[in-house]
């Protein structure tokens, strides 16, 4: 039996349903569930002393594109919208391989585990050179952080009026094929599970009708989740329309792509009627506020979805478009792009944090994460509040107003990954070095 407690927290954040903050609290994690929660708790294993932190569950990242950590700041690329960001950065990618992909998705979510994020998605839509969807598995292994990659595909090229070039596509039996067996192989629908895989065409505007609708049944007929990019932008809408003759909701819709089981990611340009859709029907948003920012995609009416009922969790996006990986900056700007949209009183940071907590954890399908309550998995950020970023604040809890964005310690599956803000599953410091001579390859 493997135990740890963690003790004497000035606050612990619980977002459990009455979501109530605990002052001066102790939790006890056991054998990777958290058991108990509250004041004076003993153990016979390991103490974490949290004098001066507030502890809240990890952070879950719904929407992550792990190769780009490769590709941040490219010229031509910098200042791009969507469409022209990506063909730009098409071409550079077509050069990774297996190596690229397994480097890129430890730095990335090495730097997801420094910012309080326990539980990532990836989405991973291009394989070229023998690349395969089990080089971001590894990784994510190594780095010790709970895993749900999506098997993603492009299988329209420019020969085809698509945008990405035509050796970055596949056959479409093949995409469902690897599916197939990627799924067979690695995902797992345990409680507790560290892997969960889904299937995920990249977007409407990369692979056919037929290829969207043949997802949806094969994820069904799996048991597995369906994410891809829906709604990002006016180019977005503007495609929608002219080639399907319907808005994007609409083509999610009579393609089976609602539902408990499906996320689509951004989600900027939803309108009324695709957000009650989406309500109705318990589908998820991946909200990714710093990306939207960088690409001038435009401010997602996060507040509207949830007044409607929406699951809303957050993604910090590809790092080719953001171009860092801070789960709990992301957690902020999500909170300020509301207050800039609808006024100072339209979002808290209590609700900002529930939204990157267990917002996420409930998009992904996780309803055994995402709360520190007895029973749940012990994934659990600790974030020191006695530095300067926290000083002269009246309410050490409301980390996203006054508080570290780099946490200093994290546990998941009751696992230390993070300690005293130092990466503690992996050599860091290799694996930068790993990837900055992998990016000075590619810029040659």
């Amino acid at each position: 039996m493997s135990e740890v407690v963690i003790k004497n927290a000035d606050y612990v954040v619980t977002m459990d349903d009455t979501r109530a903050t605990i002052a001066n609290c102790d939790i006890l994690m056991r054998d990777g569930v958290i058991a108990e929660v509250g004041k004076n708790l003993s153990s016979t294993g390991e103490i974490v002393n949290a004098i001066g932190c507030v502890v809240t569950p990890g952070l879950v990242n719904t929407h992550h594109h792990l190769y780009q950590t490769l590709t941040r700041a490219v010229p031509g690329a910098q200042d791009a919208l969507l469409f022209g960001w990506l063909q730009r950065l098409y071409p550079i990618w077509s050069r990774f391989g297996p190596e690229e992909m397994r480097v890129s998705a430890q730095a990335g979510l090495a730097e997801l585990a420094l910012s309080g994020c326990t539980m990532s998605a990836d989405h991973l839509y291009l394989y070229p050179n023998g690349a395969r969807l089990e080089d971001t598995i590894e990784a994510a292994a190594e780095v010790g952080l709970r895993f749900h990659p999506t098997r993603g595909a492009m299988s329209i090229g420019e020969s085809d009026g698509g945008l990405p070039p035509d050796n970055l596509v596949e056959r479409e039996q093949d995409i469902l094929n690897d599916c197939i067996r990627v799924v067979d192989g690695f995902h797992d629908a345990t409680e507790g599970s560290m892997v969960r895989v889904g299937i995920a065409p990249c977007s409407p505007f990369s692979v056919s009708r037929e290829l969207m609708r043949d997802a949806a049944i094969l994820a069904r007929d799996k048991g597995v989740m369906l994410h891809t990019h829906l709604a990002e932008n006016d180019e977005d809408i503007a495609y929608s329309l002219e080639k399907f003759g319907c808005r994007p909701g609409q083509y999610a819709e009579d393609l089976d792509w609602t539902g408990a089981d499906v996320w689509h990611a951004h989600c900027v340009k939803l309108n009324c009627q695709e957000i009650d859709l989406f309500a109705r029907s318990s589908t998820g948003v991946a909200h990714c506020p710093c990306s939207n920012c960088r690409l001038g995609s435009g401010i997602a009416p996060v507040r509207a979805m949830r007044d409607a009922g929406v699951n809303v969790g957050l993604g910090v996006d590809g790092s080719a478009s953001n171009d860092t990986g801070n789960l709990m900056s992301e957690a902020r700007q999500a909170m300020l792009l509301q207050r800039v949209f609808r006024g100072a009183d339209a979002m808290s940071a209590q609700e900002a944090l529930e939204i990157a907590t267990r917002g996420g954890a409930e998009v992904l399908g996780r309803k055994d994460c995402g709360q520190i309550v007895p029973g749940k998995r012990a994934d659990l950020a600790v974030w020191d509040v006695s530095g300067v970023e926290s000083a002269g604040s009246w309410d050490p809890a409301a980390l996203l107003l006054a508080g570290p964005n780099k946490v200093r310690d994290l546990f998941v599956e009751g696992r230390q990954v993070v300690r005293d803000a130092q990466m503690v599953t992996i050599d860091l410091p290799k694996v930068v070095e790993r990837q900055n001579a992998l990016a000075r390859r590619l810029i040659e």
